[in-house]
């Protein structure tokens, strides 16, 4: 079944810095950035899941509610880009597959088996607005991690709890929706987020 026309659904590229929200009551965030300046959303648009503040890359939002249920299932794949401090090792890659332990709410929690890869070239992203960090502290390495889980802050932890801490975090793909070409900072309307590219992992 076809959803219904009056619904809209939208790709961003989050940037760094920007808050997965429209507003907040928080007075400490009054001077944030947050998704509406990117765009002018119909009413009733929502992010579906978020990316914390220093997260980059593929936000989909909707104004469809059943659409935002869906793509959270546990069985709907995100991949991410992480840059970490140092050359990631074959056996931190390997025990990322495996699932490693983090902390979550305060209680010890085995991350489920996952597919990772450390990528031999940097992905062509362009430089983040906040500098990462100074070369001479030494090189740095990429590794692509799909994710089914969404836990607080979980890559961060995967990466951190092998050795090697998560610099800049980007992520590429939500299901078969993916990030491609689409400029930082921008937003694309697409249709049917419901049909091939959500079925993908049905």
């Amino acid at each position: 079944m076809e959803e219904p026309s009056t619904h809209r659904h939208f790709i961003a590229h989050k940037p760094y810095g920007y808050l997965s929200q429209f507003r907040s009551q928080a007075s400490r965030e009054q001077k944030k950035n947050f998704l509406g300046s990117l765009h002018d959303f119909p009413e009733g648009t929502m992010p579906i899941g978020r990316l914390d503040e220093a997260s980059e890359g593929l936000l989909l939002l909707t104004t469809d509610g059943k659409v935002s249920e869906r793509i959270r299932r546990k069985d709907v794949e995100k991949e991410y880009y992480a840059q970490v401090d140092g050359l990631i090792t074959d056996e931190a890659v390997q025990q990322l597959q495996q699932g490693v332990e983090i902390g979550v709410d305060g209680e010890k929690y085995l991350t489920l088996p996952c597919a990772a890869f450390r990528l031999e070239t940097p992905p062509d992203f362009a430089p983040r607005t906040r500098k990462i960090r100074d070369e001479r502290h030494g090189p740095t390495s990429w590794v692509s991690i799909t994710v089914t889980e969404g836990k607080n802050r979980q890559v961060r932890k995967m990466t951190a709890a092998v050795g090697f801490a998560t610099l800049r975090l980007v992520r590429v793909r939500i299901a078969g929706l993916v990030l491609g070409s689409l400029p930082l900072g921008q937003v694309q309307e697409v249709a049917g987020l419901l049909t091939s590219e959500m079925q993908a992992d049905e």
